[in-house]
């Protein structure tokens, strides 16, 4: 039938076009412009500023952007490449069609001699367009996975930097999933956006200008066109990123209550709530169907409206062109040109479209991530100075020390605390829970400052002090849950200090009672332990946390209630290694088990973050106050006693 249109409406070349073909200078100046549109390129070094558009306080961080330069190149080149060939091919179709116009006319003695030129343009073009596609989907998927590489690296160094705080509000799921969904969809989206994008809106930008060469009046009323549904667009783009950052915001919510149920499965179970939990994280699933069901119609709705726009702009075409063949304005294969390339205009457009949904959920993840990956910590894990080994004491010293956990600022942990622990010496915190014992514990690690007051070691403020010198070479840190990583018993220790040898790793095994039964393994201390120590006991994870925590050498030494959750023959085999481990050290044990701290040089009695006794044991039972009236409900077996203090209604974790 177009055939059928051609012929009888074929009207004479015009003038410079005598083969009714495009003239050379149409082809070039068409080339040339659509050479100018490699400015509109952007490698992942502008990936970041890109997002930060959409809000300027995530600016891309510069070693989340690293990428290879060769195959950033050759990607980008040969996806303009295939733009371009893509360009060519309506304007050779057009003068194909010419020849078969002509000979539908007249006869058809050389008509394959004539054809068979362009036939032959035709098919190099496409097979160079395939290639050419071929090889910038290579690179770029090269390129979208070291992006990937380097964006989840970037992130995870810079969440492992936070401050305690940080994690104390943010929930581990949450985190986990802006490591995984979050750099995958964006990762998705940059490649979409390069290999697809790219590809349509060089194809759209020069075909505008083949079109324009052909018809002022169709181009026109293409120009007319486009503009309007990107405006259209953009409008709709504003609701529908915000809705996309809410959807993936939910199943982040979801994916962190997973991962408390998981990661607790044995308290779950020992509680029998494995239908209480399936509900919970039921309804964070079905309140995240709910919003992704909700995005989902908004980008059927644009696209179905996008759809409905590009079939009007053929519909227009077809009717203007056809009116123009028939009034002699317009050659038959000028309008067949017109309507191959107007269709590849739609077809980018319409690819545009469905980019456009993708893109939205992308600059969302991107945003997510590059919003923590930007945040500074308020503690660093370095910098500072540091005390020379030989001239450490490891005094420490506690001055008029207030401080509020920075998720509940209006509850106050610590007043005016103030506390000195001699060198060498052994000190130990009691008192009810939430008294603070735990929090002290934290100031002397520093995972948070005081919000008033002081902590020095050895006279020096430990703000003053190198973070990461503080924690790796000065304090060794016991808790009443050790935590074990999923690999083997030696790789465990040596975590305390990764350049030990294994001579160094026996000996601080034997120091905290641990070798025996390691060596009684038949894979000794290539044991892997399971995640958490899943496969040990309790008394036998907490003498692998001493061994841990003695490697280093430490000078200083917090026992944070480390035998409380043993059984008997643990506790005395743990507490035999505790015992030998704080010769010499300064030692600051906190305790509920008053029995184990009869020993200790000086015991300090708290209550509501404040010192209410501090002697020695015999010292403070012949005081007859707290800490009596404490070791006799524990002999008695009873509850605790009130402290001296006003009633509190609730109190902090310790």
């Amino acid at each position: 039938m177009i055939l059928m249109l051609l012929s009888a409406n074929h009207p004479e070349p015009r003038e410079g076009c005598r083969d009714g073909s495009l003239s050379q200078h149409g082809r070039l100046s068409g080339i040339r412009v659509s050479r100018r549109c490699r400015s509109l390129l952007f490698s992942p070094h502008h990936v970041g500023p890109l997002i930060s558009g959409w809000d300027s306080r995530w600016p891309c961080p510069r070693q989340a952007t690293t990428t290879l330069p060769l195959p950033d190149i050759l990607g980008r080149q040969l996806a303009l490449g295939a733009a371009l060939v893509n360009v060519q091919i309506p304007l050779l179709l057009g003068q194909l069609v010419e020849i078969v116009a002509k000979y539908t006319r007249d006869h058809v003695g050389s008509f394959l001699t004539e054809s068979r030129s362009l036939s032959s343009q035709l098919l190099a073009l496409y097979g160079l367009q395939g290639l050419l596609t071929f090889g910038y989907l290579v690179l770029l998927s090269r390129i979208g996975e070291h992006m990937a590489v380097d964006m989840r690296r970037a992130l995870f160094s810079n969440l492992l930097q936070q401050d305690i705080a940080f994690f104390d509000a943010k929930k581990t799921g949450q985190l986990v999933s802006r490591l995984t969904t979050d750099v995958q969809e964006f990762k998705s989206s940059f490649k979409l956006v390069i290999s697809q994008g790219l590809r349509s809106c060089t194809q759209v930008a020069g075909c505008l200008v083949s079109l324009s060469m052909l018809s002022t009046r169709l181009t026109l009323l293409l120009m007319v066109a486009t503009p309007a549904l990107m405006g259209a667009g953009t409008l709709m783009g504003s609701a529908l990123r915000k809705l996309s950052r809410q959807c993936q915001e939910q199943v982040a919510r979801a994916t962190g209550v997973a991962d408390e149920a998981l990661g607790n499965v044995r308290t779950v179970r020992a509680f029998a709530m494995e239908q209480r939990e399936e509900e919970r994280y039921g309804a964070e699933l079905e309140e995240s169907r709910c919003k992704a069901e909700q995005l989902g119609r908004g980008i059927a709705l644009f696209q179905g409206l996008s759809n409905i726009a590009f079939n009007c702009m053929v519909l227009g075409t077809l009717f203007i062109g056809g009116s123009l063949v028939a009034g002699q304005q317009l050659t038959g294969g000028d309008l067949m040109s017109f309507l191959v390339a107007s269709q590849t205009v739609q077809r980018s457009m319409a690819n545009l479209s469905v980019l456009f949904g993708q893109v939205v959920r992308g600059l969302s993840a991107g945003a997510r991530v590059f919003e923590y990956m930007t945040l500074s910590p308020y503690i660093p894990l370095s910098g500072g100075c540091c005390i020379p080994r030989e001239h450490l004491r490891g005094s420490i010293s506690f001055h008029d020390v207030c401080f509020s956990y920075p998720c509940r600022p209006g509850f106050q942990v610590l007043k005016d605390f103030t506390l000195t622990l001699p060198p060498g010496k052994i000190v130990a915190l009691v008192g009810q829970s939430g008294g603070g014992k735990t929090t002290v514990a934290s100031l002397l690690e520093r995972f948070y400052d005081p919000t008033a007051g002081v902590v020095t070691l050895d006279g020096r403020d430990l703000r003053t002090l190198d973070p990461s010198w503080l924690r790796g070479q000065v304090i060794g840190f016991i808790s009443q849950e050790p935590v074990l990583f999923g690999t083997t018993i030696m790789e465990n220790i040596r975590f305390g200090k990764l350049d030990a040898s294994d001579d160094e790793v026996y000996a601080a095994a034997r120091a905290a009672n641990a070798h025996e039964f390691i060596t009684s393994f038949p894979e000794g201390y290539s044991t892997i332990v399971g995640e958490r120590g899943a496969t040990l006991s309790g008394g036998q994870k907490q003498r692998l946390a001493i061994a841990r925590a003695l490697i280093k050498q430490p000078t200083v030494l917090i026992l944070d209630e480390a035998t409380s959750a043993l059984d008997s023959e643990s506790e005395r085999v743990v507490q035999e290694a505790l015992d030998r481990a704080s010769a010499g050290r300064t030692v600051l044990v906190i305790a509920h088990r008053l029995s184990t701290v009869r020993g200790a040089h000086q015991i300090v009695v708290m209550a509501h973050g404040q010192v209410c006794e501090v002697g020695t044991h015999e010292e403070l039972l012949r005081k007859g106050g707290l800490y009596s009236e404490l070791i006799r409900r524990q002999a008695l077996d009873g509850p605790a006693p009130e402290t001296p203090r006003g009633p509190r209604n609730q109190h902090p974790k310790s």
